[in-house]
């Protein structure tokens, strides 16, 4: 089984299919990306450079915006991204 699921070739996040450990590779196709830190099963690691505000990406759609810069391999969830889905202060771009 696949350490982490990649759909669409727009994504710069990945979700990871089981625990995925700080130092582990992790290939998708052409692209690989070593985890920064320990990520749990079902979150999400980058697989690509985010920059604050950048927005992120997952299965071809939109998640969020990135709050803070967030490196290929960094764990993505809660406290680096933001939703922009169904809120009136924030539009996706």
């Amino acid at each position: 089984m696949n350490a982490a699921l990649h759909i669409n070739a727009k994504d710069n996040v990945a979700t990871c299919l089981r625990p995925v450990s700080k130092g582990e590779t992790l290939s998708f196709g052409s692209v690989s990306v070593t985890a920064t830190m320990d990520i749990p099963v079902f979150h999400k690691i980058a697989i690509a450079d985010i920059p604050v505000n950048g927005l992120c990406y997952k299965y071809g759609e939109i998640i969020g915006d990135a709050t803070q810069a967030i490196a290929a391999g960094d764990h993505v969830h809660v406290h680096n991204i933001e939703s922009t889905r169904g809120r009136g202060d924030k539009q996706s771009k």
